[in-house]
């Protein structure tokens, strides 16, 4: 029975549907795959970006942070626009903003030129994060949903490692990042340039998927979504999906708009916008951006060579992937709601860690932070532990529940505030933490990591609702 059923046309054609849509969500992570490049390529150029434009250590820093600015606009716009265009349409102008800034980063002639170039990759990166997931989550189906949602973080910690790699190689074949290569241009250009590849990838693959059926919906375009539908699922799941999608919207089926994420009856904003917000928060709040912008600087604050320090940063991304992947396996089965309050958990007691080791350290004469052997490996050892706890749970879990907890009607512009505020979080983390290391030490940081880890346990056992196994017409507001 079994064979004869594994061997009908029925389930011939769901294998297929099944191959289809796992190669349409591949083709959209690639939107997270350039997100982590853009972001980890600016670690090896700083020399480079010194020598160039003689910045100070200020200017400097406002030109690495500078990218976060346009990730929080274009995280907040792309919402809203992907209502109107398409999600599909958002994500092809991405790649397009993604092969600009590339190209403009690493041609740079000036400070104000190269900073224009990063904030529009900021556009794209901000725009990728959010509707990526979305759009995965509007075309696969409940039973593996929140897997195909979960490579967008295995997607963004690979495109991270692929910059550092792509760094080091163009380094050592310069003899350093101010060193000339190809075309008697400075390796740190190239370093930018190498983007273009991934980026022209992404733009042409785009050419070859739908548009999101949901958002066809939406926009009255039934028709199409039918075709979509179809394409996807086969005839008999294609008529089913396209009469709940139309019944979720049927009492209020109007161009999508921002008052929409107010509740009619009280003319306050959904608490699910407030759920998403606190879930985008909360990812940053925890500290995790320190260790992948700020890891080489931590590990040699604490004793560890620069060589060391590297290897450290090898170690953590190998890890971060690995437990992605544990998420993979996981978040089908026993949910999203478990893994985030487990990974909370595991993130307050492993910072708590770190810090008290960091509280037990002696400073030299330098005024450079030393550490027992002991304490220098438990903050070692915590530390990992902290990146896979992160990365099982609230690394990839936020995105996919931002994906897939709005109702049909205000997905867009529910994904624009949070996708917002997850990057405001971000940019704030990210510029605190130099003035945190001066002020109270790696000690005091991560102690308040450490505390923003132990208040997550509390939003998500009170606030957060499980939407494993659920249809995205079937989630409230």
């Amino acid at each position: 029975m079994n064979s004869i059923a594994l061997d009908s046309p029925a389930a011939a054609n769901q294998a297929e549907n099944t191959r289809l849509i796992v190669q349409i969500s591949c083709v959209a992570t690639l939107g997270g795959f350039l997100f982590g490049f853009d972001s980890g390529v600016i670690n090896g150029t700083v020399d480079g970006l010194k020598q160039a434009f003689h910045s100070s250590s200020a200017a400097i820093g406002f030109q690495v942070a500078s990218m976060l600015l346009g990730c929080a606009f274009g995280a907040f716009f792309a919402g809203r626009v992907a209502d109107v265009w398409g999600r599909r349409s958002v994500l092809i102008v991405s790649a397009l903003l993604f092969l600009l800034s590339a190209l403009g980063a690493g041609a740079s002639a000036s400070a104000a030129f190269f900073v224009a170039a990063r904030i529009t990759g900021g556009f794209a990166v901000g725009a990728a994060s959010v509707i990526a997931p979305a759009y995965i989550a509007e075309v696969a189906p409940a039973r593996y949903r929140g897997r195909l949602a979960t490579m967008q973080q295995i997607a963004i910690i690979s495109g991270l490692f692929s910059a550092f790699l792509s760094n080091y190689l163009l380094a050592k074949a310069a003899g350093g990042s101010t060193g000339m290569l190809w075309l008697s241009q400075d390796a740190w250009r190239w370093m930018f340039w190498m983007q273009v590849l991934p980026s022209s990838l992404f733009l042409v693959s785009l050419l070859f998927i739908p548009e999101s059926p949901r958002f066809l919906v939406v926009r009255k375009r039934d028709q199409e979504a039918a075709k979509v539908l179809t394409r996807l699922y086969g005839e008999q799941e294609a008529r089913a999906k396209l009469a709940d999608i139309g019944a979720s919207l049927s009492q209020d089926r109007h161009n999508p708009k921002f008052s929409d994420l107010l509740d009619k009856a009280t003319r306050r904003v959904r608490p699910i916008v407030w759920v998403a917000v606190g879930l985008a928060t909360f990812q940053q709040l925890v500290g995790i951006n320190v260790v992948f912008y700020y890891g080489a600087v931590l590990w040699q604050a604490v004793g560890f060579s620069e060589s060391d320090a590297l290897l450290i940063n090898v170690l953590s991304g190998a890890l971060s992937i690995g437990a992605c992947l544990v998420a993979v396996m996981l978040v089908d089965k026993v949910g999203r709601k478990p893994l985030l309050w487990v990974g909370s958990v595991g993130m307050t007691i492993t910072l708590a860690l770190v810090a008290w080791a960091f509280a037990h350290g002696g400073v030299d004469a330098s005024g450079k932070l030393i550490l027992p052997a002991g304490q220098g490996t438990l903050a070692l050892v915590a530390a990992n532990l902290y990146v896979i706890f992160f990365n099982m749970s609230w690394g990839p879990v936020m995105w996919v529940m931002l994906g897939e907890m709005f109702p049909n009607q205000i997905r867009g512009s529910g994904l624009a505030v949070a996708g917002a505020a997850q990057w405001v979080s971000n940019f704030t983390i990210t510029v605190t933490f130099p003035m945190l290391l001066t002020s109270i030490g790696l000690a005091g940081a991560y102690g308040l990591y450490a505390l923003a880890a132990a208040l997550s346990v509390v939003f998500v056992l009170r606030y957060v609702h499980e939407t494993r196994g659920k249809e995205l017409e079937e989630m409230e507001g």
